[in-house]
């Protein structure tokens, strides 16, 4: 291990974690800060090692470095203070009135711009040494911010997933971005709101956004819509974007993959998955170096000739990568053997899982060749009979390759599966003297496979349509049968045989066919006789079944208070409800139930009588019968009184 690594910076580590790092712009010194206890180490790289550590009073959110060199250093605190270090040391310590979550430093006018748990951004003058007035936003929080090397724009991102822009001089807002409505996309999956938490400019016009659903906005500052929306598809807030400008990369990276893609069409270039989670990615200016912050204390750096030529302090670099192109055969994993958990519980290692002898990689591990090989010898010590049996059979297979081979055919139509091997056979000889490629076989296609599997599908040649459709389909089927039964019977005995089951001559064979054409007309008319005679032993069949059969009596329920009439009501009824409705307007006219007259506006007027049921029928009958009664007894009494009164006056 000693032997194959490479130490450029000598103890380029953190004591537990590494947060944020960051390239002087001279580029000879490397400054990072982590945790535990919050530090920030400096280290030299034209002496390969520390220059120094400072140990802070809270952990860094963020640092700028403002002078060319180490000699003047802000760092952002989680405790909402702003420290400021000098070449010697501590220097000025002040607070902010709320928690920041980054700042970005205004080199015309020497002010920071603090961003954090507030709708305001927060700014102090280094040269006056005092704060003046905040910034007054739309945003509830905001997350990052930059400032444009050029023309000095300064942005931010908020939490609601919107990017503001603000002029300096003015200090007022002079444009706004929905990141968030732009990154959702068609393959895209957001469980939540996206917020803004990467932001950077690239010259005087581009700008790349990341967003806390693991998506990378590249826009035009002219335009509100994005150039390329690019997803890392693992759902991880984007820590760090830089630009590559030699090759045109993009490199962002979230806390689980590095990925380097063209900023013009987006095209992968490659992609890094460090062993740890990632903090921050730092890329060296002019050079195809790239250093790492990561969730552990050593701080990783990574070197990619395609990107660019090493930096000046480790020219060796160059050297070691033409040594290493030059001798592409050893590699990293030579003496290893990778296995999976199954592997290992075979070979009865499993305890030793999470020890050193084993390497997690991927969906297994790796471990040391010359173990696996004793513990294979251990595990199976007849392997070398299960070697000799093997070879053995690999030479049988090869000479059985030499022979014949019949083909198994499937469980459902048989016929069919031996037709289309036929048919493939007379293709693939017309193919090879007309050079011509081979067609795709109909046994082999999944998309038919369904019908030589599922019995639902086999051809019933029984039937009435593929006997008129296939006339010579008998004659034909019958060699086929012949075929088949020879497989089978081969299947069943276990023989390969070198001929041809039933293998004809090719001049009977034209022959036959001559024959087929010629008889053609004389096989319908023989397929039309059997179908006749067919039918007629069916009416047969019918017939007596008919008559065998017994009659039963049916019995009708009849509705609770209807009468049973006929069964001509009924029938009528029926004819009646089948009729259309011209029809049966036309006939309720005629019985009097219905009256259809014009208006004065144009339209129709119709009435009509309602049908009574037959208990409302007996009702009104009895009502009536009533009625007649009472009549009859007020007459007979009336009839009574006349005669008295007649008497009365005669007396």
């Amino acid at each position: 291990d000693i032997r194959r690594r490479i130490e450029l910076i000598q103890d380029f580590e953190m004591p537990t974690v590494s947060t944020k790092i960051k390239v002087s712009r001279d580029g000879q010194y490397i400054m990072a800060v982590g945790t535990y206890k919050p530090r920030v180490r400096c280290f030299d790289t034209y002496q390969l090692s520390q220059k120094f550590e400072r140990c802070l009073d809270s952990e860094v959110v963020t640092f700028e470095i403002l002078s060319d060199d180490y000699s003047k250093i802000v760092f952002l605190q989680c405790g909402r203070f702003v420290e400021f270090h000098s070449q010697h040391g501590h220097y000025y310590r002040t607070r902010i009135p709320k928690f920041g979550r980054d700042f970005s430093y205004h080199y015309p006018s020497c002010d920071l711009y603090f961003v954090g748990a507030s709708s305001e951004v927060y700014r102090l003058n280094l040269e006056q040494g005092r704060f003046l007035n905040s910034l007054q936003t739309e945003a509830s929080e905001s997350n990052v911010c930059d400032i444009n090397p050029v023309h000095f724009l300064f942005a931010m991102g908020t939490a609601e997933g919107k990017v503001e822009c603000w002029d300096p001089r003015t200090r007022n807002r002079v444009g706004l971005l929905d990141c968030a409505l732009s990154s959702v996309t068609a393959d895209t999956e957001i469980e939540g709101l996206p917020s803004i938490s990467a932001l950077t400019f690239d010259g005087a016009l581009n700008m790349a956004v990341g967003t806390s659903t693991g998506q990378v906005l590249l826009y035009d500052l002219r335009s509100s819509n994005p150039l390329i929306v690019k997803d890392h598809h693992y759902g991880l807030p984007i820590k760090s974007i830089q630009f590559q400008r030699q090759l045109d990369l993009i490199i962002s990276a979230d806390s689980r993959i590095i990925k380097m893609w063209n900023k013009d069409t987006g095209k992968i270039f490659t992609s890094m998955e460090p062993e740890h989670g990632i903090n921050d990615v730092c890329l060296y200016p002019n050079s195809g170096m790239l250093m790492t912050a990561n969730e552990a204390p050593k701080m990783n750096i990574y070197y990619i000739p395609v990107l660019g030529p090493a930096p000046k302090w480790c020219s060796f670099l160059d050297n070691l990568t033409e040594e290493l192109e030059e001798n592409p055969e050893s590699t990293v994993y030579d003496d290893y053997k990778f296995v999976t958990r199954k592997d290992l519980e075979n070979l009865g290692l499993a305890h030793l899982i999470g020890s050193t002898l084993l390497r997690a990689y991927m969906h297994g591990f790796f471990m040391d060749i010359r173990l696996y090989h004793k513990a294979k010898m251990m595990a199976n010590p007849f392997a070398y009979e299960e070697y000799r049996r093997e070879k053995i059979r690999q030479k049988i297979e090869e000479t059985r390759a030499q022979r014949v081979q019949l083909k198994k055919l499937p469980k459902v139509n048989k016929e069919l599966a031996l037709k289309l091997i036929e048919e493939e056979g007379e293709e693939q000889q017309i193919t090879r003297k007309r050079k011509q490629k081979n067609l795709p076989s109909l046994l082999k296609d999944d998309r038919f496979k369904v019908m030589f599997e599922n019995p639902d599908f086999q051809v019933d040649e029984q039937s009435e349509e593929f006997r008129l459709l296939n006339p010579l389909v008998s004659k034909i089927s019958e060699k086929r049968k012949r075929k088949l039964k020879i497989l089978e019977e081969l299947e069943a005995k276990g023989e390969e045989e070198e001929e041809e089951p039933e293998g004809k001559a090719s001049d009977a064979e034209s022959s036959e066919s001559s024959d087929d054409e010629k008889g053609w007309v004389e096989e319908v008319r023989k397929q039309r006789k059997l179908l006749r005679q067919e039918e007629k032993l069916k009416r047969r069949e019918r017939s007596k079944e008919d008559q065998q059969t017994l009659l039963k009596p049916q019995f009708f329920e009849i509705k609770e208070g209807e009468e049973f009439r006929s069964f001509k009501d009924s029938a009528k009824k029926q004819k009646l409800m089948k009729k259309p409705l011209e029809d049966r307007l036309k006939l309720e006219e005629k019985l009097g139930t219905l009256n259809v007259s014009d208006t004065t506006v144009g339209s129709k007027q119709a009435t009509f009588k309602l049908k009574k049921s037959e208990q409302q029928r007996k009702q009104q009958e009895a009502e009536k019968l009533h009625r007649q009664e009472r009549k009859t007894l007020r007459r007979s009494a009336s009839h009574l009184k006349s005669k008295r009164g007649r008497g009365r006056l005669f007396l």
